[in-house]
């Protein structure tokens, strides 16, 4: 033996599978890959007949994935759709109850409000009285409630009830000349009809005929042949 022992060598293998520069799969000396011949993937799944030019993996389509993916797609739009529906439902319904209980409210204000129309008529309306007035009709604007009916409207029989009725010939169209009570309403809701007394033309305006010819006066008739 010589003077100094030889050292041992140090054999460095490198056993990665995937190979760091192509990140292809590695296949061991003497084993051949697997699916080489049969063309099916290892957890038995079918590989496409088409093979990337560099080399790399072929893509693995599994279509039992591509359905259940599909599937549970169309169950996620369904959910979501059902339960948009049902928020709308649920807002329309709580409004309906917010809505419905205001104008109980509001129509139980009116005969109040009443009175204190007729005290402001007769001037009574001041003092402690006025800040109270004031008050309740605060609670009406509050709830979106306006008050409609002055003396001169056009009638109309969705807005205005007529309690009198008589002829003048200083209207042309039948018109509200006395508002006996105020009519209330909340956007387009009529809660309550406005009481008035209405005044009728004297002579109603004819409706001119359809096919524009103007009738003809009485005494007139057709010219003799």
């Amino acid at each position: 033996m010589t003077d100094r022992e030889e050292e041992p060598r140090v054999v460095i293998r490198d056993k990665r599978r995937i190979d760091p520069t192509s990140g292809t799969v590695r296949v061991p000396a003497g084993e051949q890959p697997a699916g080489a011949r049969t063309g099916v993937h290892p957890a038995g799944e079918q590989m496409s007949e088409h093979e990337a030019a560099d080399g790399a993996q072929p893509m693995v389509v599994d279509d039992d994935l591509t359905r259940q993916l599909a599937e549970r797609t169309e169950d996620l739009q369904r959910v979501t759709a059902e339960y948009a529906n049902y928020r709308r439902r649920v807002d329309r319904d709580r409004q309906l109850v917010v809505d419905q209980a205001a104008e109980r409210f509001a129509t139980q204000l009116f005969p109040i409000v009443d009175d204190i129309e007729r005290a402001r008529d007769h001037g009574d309306l001041s003092g402690a009285f006025k800040v109270v007035a004031d008050r309740v009709l605060g609670l009406l604007d509050g709830l979106g409630v306006a008050a409609f009916g002055v003396a001169g409207d056009p009638f109309d029989p969705a807005l205005h009830e007529a309690v009198i009725h008589d002829t003048s010939a200083e209207v042309d169209v039948p018109t509200a000349t006395t508002v006996l009570r105020q009519g209330f309403r909340r956007g387009d809701r009529v809660l309550r009809t406005a009481m008035v007394a209405v005044t009728d033309p004297e002579t109603p305006v004819a409706a001119a005929p359809a096919d524009g010819i103007a009738p003809a006066q009485p005494g007139e008739g057709p010219a003799a042949d």
